[in-house]
């Protein structure tokens, strides 16, 4: 097993636990959790934001880089449970990171001056 696998495994374990099982969910439940899910990312996002000194115009902040490192992990937790919320595996989620590390490659050779949404749609 590798970490990718291991880590989506244990999430699987800390939904379970909450009684958030994912194989049961309607695509209604899927809708509400991965609004559930982003919506919790958006405050993880402002915790991460709130561990750099942001704030130009106030002196007394200091870059808190450990906090700024549980942050990313936090943002971890959500992601992966959306992925599995989707009925994402993690070999799904790896073969889509590459194909769309690709495309975003092609799109900064090319100099990316038009939007082609058309270039993600094989993902």
């Amino acid at each position: 097993m590798d970490k990718l696998d291991e880590i989506f495994e244990q999430q699987k374990a800390l939904n379970n636990r909450i009684g958030v099982i994912t194989e049961e969910m309607s695509a209604e439940d899927k809708a509400q959790w991965v609004l559930n899910y982003t919506r919790a990312m958006q405050q993880e996002i402002a915790e991460l934001i709130d561990s750099v000194p942001w704030k130009w115009w106030a002196k007394y902040q200091e870059f808190d880089e450990q906090n700024a490192k549980v942050e990313v992990v936090d943002l971890f937790h959500f992601l992966i449970s959306i992925a599995q919320v989707l009925g994402m595996s993690p070999e799904d989620v790896y073969q889509a990171y590459v194909k769309k590390n690709k495309v975003n490659h092609n799109r900064q050779e090319s100099g990316y001056t038009e939007k082609d949404e058309a270039d993600s749609r094989h993902i």
